[in-house]
């Protein structure tokens, strides 16, 4: 439903990039606005600048502007109320396009047309219509794949911190991933990458992992950069989804979307509320960020009878590696898990630094055994985080009392922990093969006594594959 256009000559006020409008009729929540000013020497551009309704009053109305505001005269200001409901083009075509955080072209071809308009906004998916995930996406890292699986219509989120490769291994698991065989370079998948805030040297290095495997023709860039409005970090991430949900629900693909950095989007929702005079929440975020995350990570998942599915890795840099702070906490709250990056593990030079500890995938055991994986993984995964678990803990009292003050099952336990983070969780450039990660993997427990062994059975281990890769093994 759309409403005919209304002009308005002049606003109330300015704050930041909010503008506030007095006496408008029918304003409508997500309404687009056009604001343009008359251009005079040194003066802001004329525009347009592009807006939305965020608050429809009876007395006042609510606009946030997507382009920087510096210089912008309230009162000299033309705004217009279009009527219509923010929407972006949406189709296949725009797979290997580049695109601005508002969806404007950014490598020099026209806009898009599309094969459809679709409202930015969207909507988290109707609980009844979901479908709970069961395929297994083969990363390619044996730290996920074989510890933390993730599963096809999930939302995993990557936590990284201050210098720490969080981006990198997206651009690993975009370039690796696996489903049923196929790789991402295939007709069946593609991959939107939207980038919030991010620096320049971030998003090359991103398209270098991406374009040396023939991935970016399957590939969408959503970029609102460091120089670029920082209320355009808002819109980024809904005008990438809708295009995703198109892909995903309607054309039936496999899609794969990559969010980074949601830090830099919850600090643009800050800056919004703090315009707005909210009442600040924790660290002075805004109370409804919870809500606010929670629309953008909800929109993943596989719908009943349709054919594609929505999988979202959203990479959140940790302030002062903190995993209580209020962004890692809340997304945390929301999504399905999370991969934990370790700073001391990035300075001994393991990639990917994954702590498996703290890092979680609620949905893997969805994805794996019988007829998916094999029927003893939970049992392998298990027994090698109770293993690690020790020997990290091994560790610790070592360095109080000195590795030869252990006692033998924990000196044992402290030696596996070091070749688990050396030969197991390090791979350098490597793609690793699930079946290669499994046999790593036993071949770390094999220097356990099978007396240490809590939580594998007999069938178990005597089922397992052997160092030579098949068969029973004997010990």
């Amino acid at each position: 439903m759309t409403d005919l256009p209304r002009t308005y000559r002049g606003a109330r006020a300015l704050a930041g990039p909010l503008l506030f409008l007095e006496g408008t009729r029918r304003a409508r929540l997500g309404e687009w606005v056009r604001i343009e000013v008359e251009a005079t020497p040194g003066g802001p551009r004329p525009g347009p600048y592009r807006g939305q309704v965020i608050d429809a009053g009876r007395e006042l109305t609510v606009v946030q502007v997507f382009e920087e505001t510096v210089g912008l005269a309230p009162s000299q200001a033309r705004v217009t109320l279009t009527g219509t409901a923010a929407a972006t083009p949406v189709g296949r075509e725009l797979l290997g396009r580049t695109l601005s955080g508002a969806g404007r072209p950014l490598d020099g071809l026209p806009p898009p047309v599309g094969e459809a308009l679709r409202p930015v906004a969207g909507a988290p998916l109707n609980p009844l219509a979901r479908v709970s995930p069961r395929d297994s996406i083969e990363t390619g890292i044996s730290a996920i794949d074989g510890l933390n699986t993730l599963v096809r219509g999930q939302k995993l989120p990557v936590f990284s911190g201050p210098g720490l490769p969080g981006l990198e291994l997206a651009a690993r698991i975009v370039r690796d991933a696996r489903i049923g065989g196929e790789t991402v370079d295939t007709a069946r998948f593609a991959v939107i990458f939207v980038g919030m805030g991010i620096t320049h040297r971030e998003t090359r290095r991103f398209l270098e992992r991406i374009e040396a495997e023939r991935v970016r023709e399957r590939t969408i860039l959503y970029l609102n950069q460091t120089g670029d409005p920082v209320i355009e970090r808002l819109l980024a991430p809904r005008v990438a989804l809708a295009e995703a949900e198109f892909l995903a629900f309607e054309a039936g693909l496999d899609v794969l979307v990559v969010m980074a950095d949601v830090t830099h989007y919850s600090e643009a929702l800050r800056e919004l509320a703090a315009a707005r005079d909210e009442v600040p929440g924790r660290r002075g975020y805004p109370g409804a960020m919870y809500t606010d995350l929670a629309s953008l990570f909800e929109r993943a998942g596989i719908l009943r009878d349709r054919p594609g599915s929505l999988t979202q890795i959203p990479v959140v840099t940790m302030p002062d590696d903190d995993i209580t702070h209020p962004i890692p906490d809340l997304t945390g709250y929301i999504t399905e898990g999370q991969i934990v990056l370790d700073r001391e593990l990035h300075r001994r030079g393991v990639f990917p630094p994954i702590d498996v500890l703290p890092s979680l995938s609620r949905l893997m055991k969805a994805g794996i055994g019988a007829g998916r994986t094999e029927p003893w993984h939970r049992a392998w995964a298990d027994q090698l985080y109770a293993a690690y678990g020790r020997g990290r803990q091994a560790r610790t009292m070592a360095a109080i009392v000195g590795e030869a003050g252990l006692p033998e099952a924990d000196r044992r336990a402290l030696a596996l922990a070091k070749s688990f983070e050396r030969d197991l969780v390090h791979q350098g450039a490597e793609r690793r093969a699930l079946g290669e990660t499994f046999r790593l993997g036993w071949r770390l427990l094999e220097t356990l006594p099978r007396t240490d062994l809590h939580r594998i059975d007999d069938a178990i281990w005597r089922a397992r594959p052997t160092a030579g890769g098949g068969g029973e093994g004997e010990r």
